[in-house]
C-alpha cells in the first residue's frame, strides 16, 4: 500500500522523505471504497503537493462619485477592499483613516452608518436635493424675477442710491452725508439767497447723493398752501439739513417766527449752519433739538407757542400720530390750523391717515405727487384743516 501511494503522487514522492511519505499515505483514504475519490475541485492542484484553498474574495465594490475617492485624494493605490478576518474594521476604512480622513468626511464617503449588505461602509451617499431640481422648473420662474425686476427696479435704483452708495462714501470719506451736502453749499450756493441755496440743494440730490427731503415737487404744494394760509406761529418736525425750514422761512409772513425741532445733534448742526447761511437769525428761525415726545409738551412753557397756525411733518412717519394727539393734548392746534404731513404715501404713515379720517376733528385731503428726486415712485402729502375738538 506504501509503494502504490508513493507511486501515485509521481516524481513528488521522491522528494519527500520516508517518514513524511508514509504519513501521507496513511491519510489517503481505501482506494476500493466509494468515498476514497477525492473531490473535485477548481483550486490548482501541484504535481506532488496539497495547496490548501484560498479564502474567498468579496465582490469588489466600486468607489461612490466624490471628492474623498481615492483619485481624489492621491491615494489610487489602497489595497484591495478585503474584510480582514477577526477585525470589525474593513481595510478600506484603515485605509481613509491612514490618509488622515476626518470622522465626516469617512462618514460621508462611506455613506452613513454600515449596512450588513455592503462589504464596506453601507450605503453610497445620496445626492443633494438642490441637485435633483429640474432645469425646466428653475426656467420656468425666470419670467417671475425679470418681472418683478422691470415693475420694481426704480425702488432698487432708490436702495442702491440712498443706502449703498451712502454707506459706501461714508465708510471711505470717514465724513457723514450730510456734512458732504453742507461742503457743497460753501463751494457751490449763494449766501443770503434761500433760492439758490434750495436749487444747490436739488442739484447736489439730483447728481450727487440722496437726501429724505421734501423736494422741489412737494415743496412748491408746502410753499402755495404757506401764501395762502399767511401763519405767525410756524411749527416743524423734522429739521434734518434744513431743506424744508429754508423752504417754510422764505415764505412766512412778516412777523412770523417758526420753531423746527429736530432730534439728531449732528443733523441739528448741520441744520442751524445752512439755516444761518439762507440769511434767517434766531428772531425767525428757532432751533430746539431734542425728542419731539419731549419738546412739545415744553413748547407753551419754555419756547413761548401759544396756539400753532401751521405745522409741517417731516420726521419718523411712525411719530406723525404720537406727535400730533400730543398737539391735541397740549391744546397746541388753533382753530383752523393747517397740518401738512410728508411722505404718507412712500413709505407712509396709515395709521396717522386712518386716524385724520375716522377721528372727526380734521378735513384731510392728500396731495399725491412722486417722492423726491424720484419722480417714478409715487408719493403725496397730506393736508389737514383742524377744525376743533368735538
Amino acid at each position: 500500500m506504501q509503494d502504490m501511494g508513493c507511486r501515485m503522487w509521481g516524481t513528488g514522492a521522491a522528494k519527500l522523505g520516508q517518514g513524511e511519505c508514509e504519513g501521507l499515505c496513511q491519510a489517503l483514504p481505501p482506494l476500493s471504497s466509494p468515498t476514497a475519490q477525492p473531490p473535485r475541485t477548481t483550486q490548482p492542484q501541484h504535481r506532488g503537493l496539497l495547496v490548501p484553498p484560498l479564502p474567498p474574495e468579496h465582490p469588489r465594490v466600486p468607489w461612490p462619485s466624490s471628492d474623498h475617492s481615492p483619485a481624489a485624494l492621491g491615494a489610487s493605490k489602497l489595497p484591495q477592499q478585503r474584510q480582514s478576518p477577526g477585525r470589525g474594521t474593513p481595510r478600506r476604512c484603515r485605509a481613509l483613516s491612514a490618509h488622515g480622513m476626518s470622522e465626516s468626511c469617512r462618514a460621508s464617503t462611506l455613506g452613513g452608518p454600515p449596512h450588513p449588505s455592503m462589504p464596506c461602509g453601507g450605503p453610497f451617499p445620496q445626492p443633494h436635493p438642490f441637485t435633483m431640481v429640474s432645469p425646466a422648473i428653475a426656467l420656468a420662474f425666470l419670467p417671475f424675477l425679470v418681472t418683478l425686476l422691470i415693475r420694481y427696479q426704480h425702488y432698487l435704483v432708490l436702495l442702491y442710491r440712498a443706502v449703498l452708495v451712502v454707506w459706501l462714501r461714508d465708510r471711505l470719506t470717514g465724513v457723514p452725508r450730510e456734512q458732504r451736502a453742507f461742503q457743497y453749499l460753501l463751494a457751490h450756493a449763494i449766501p443770503g439767497d434761500p433760492r439758490h441755496i434750495l436749487q444747490t440743494f436739488d442739484q447736489w440730490c439730483y447728481c450727487c447723493e440722496h437726501l429724505s427731503s421734501v423736494g422741489p415737487i412737494k415743496g412748491r404744494i408746502v410753499e402755495r398752501l404757506l401764501y395762502e394760509r399767511a401763519p405767525l406761529r410756524v411749527l416743524e418736525l423734522g429739521t434734518y439739513c434744513g431743506y424744508g425750514t429754508v423752504l417754510l422761512a422764505q415764505g412766512l409772513p412778516p412777523g412770523a417766527h417758526l420753531y423746527t425741532v429736530e432730534l439728531d445733534p449732528r443733523h441739528a448742526a448741520v441744520a442751524e449752519k445752512v439755516i444761518r447761511l439762507a440769511g434767517f437769525d434766531e428772531q425767525t428761525v428757532e432751533l430746539i433739538v431734542g425728542p419731539s415726545e419731549e419738546v412739545i409738551p415744553r413748547l407753551r412753557e419754555k419756547h413761548g407757542l401759544l396756539k400753532a397756525d401751521f405745522v409741517f411733518m417731516d420726521h419718523w412717519k411712525r411719530c406723525y400720530l404720537r406727535d400730533l394727539q400730543l398737539l391735541e393734548t397740549h391744546q397746541l392746534l388753533a382753530e383752523g390750523a393747517t397740518i401738512l404731513a410728508d411722505n404718507v404715501l412712500f413709505p407712509g404713515a396709515p395709521h396717522f391717515l386712518q386716524y385724520a379720517k375716522t377721528c372727526g376733528k380734521y378735513r384731510c385731503k392728500v396731495h399725491r405727487a412722486s417722492l423726491e428726486y424720484f419722480h417714478a415712485i409715487p408719493d403725496g402729502i397730506a393736508e389737514l384743516c383742524y377744525t376743533g375738538n368735538r
